[in-house]
């Protein structure tokens, strides 16, 4: 039996969903398509110092809470036949505008070979379209400011 051999894993392995319904209930998933550039978060903790008498001059420190931000770029894709943008670029560009919940957005991503790493989590979103000269595509990067857990939760595509 051989060996198997590693591989460098790529960056476009993420796949990033976007839940269309309106009760966020993950029940209409839909992939958020023209992704150029993505950064997954990495929880971002609160440390406070725990350090006390009993440590025989060790620092101590406690993480008392985290946060979370999701940055990826899309290119904006349009159909010019009826005149809409994607669904889901639309859906998020709208959600920019708005406040209190209206402002969300509940999202996945997860690797879309069926590795292990997927994610789940909702959270404020942030539309700022690129610009460019007149040769550029029409790209926006976006942002999603954690509102709440990021969980880890089993690859859908797996």
């Amino acid at each position: 039996m051989a060996t198997p051999t590693e591989t460098t894993a790529l960056a476009r392995r993420f796949r990033v969903q976007l839940d269309m319904s309106t009760d966020q209930d993950g029940s209409d998933w839909q992939t958020i398509i023209g992704v150029t550039d993505f950064k997954p978060p990495a929880p971002d903790p609160n440390i406070e110092d725990s350090s006390d008498y009993e440590s025989a001059g060790w620092n101590g420190n406690t993480k008392t809470a985290q946060g979370w931000e999701l940055g990826f770029t899309i290119n904006r894709r349009e159909n010019d036949q009826v005149k809409v943008f994607a669904p889901t670029h639309e859906r998020l560009r709208q959600a920019a505008w708005k406040f209190g919940s209206q402002s969300m957005a509940h999202l996945r991503w997860y690797d879309r070979d069926g590795l292990p790493e997927a994610y789940e989590g909702t959270g404020i979103v942030k539309w700022e379209a690129s610009g460019g000269e007149h040769t550029a595509l029409d790209q926006v990067e976006i942002t999603i400011t954690g509102d709440g857990e990021l969980a880890l939760i089993d690859n859908p595509g797996a």
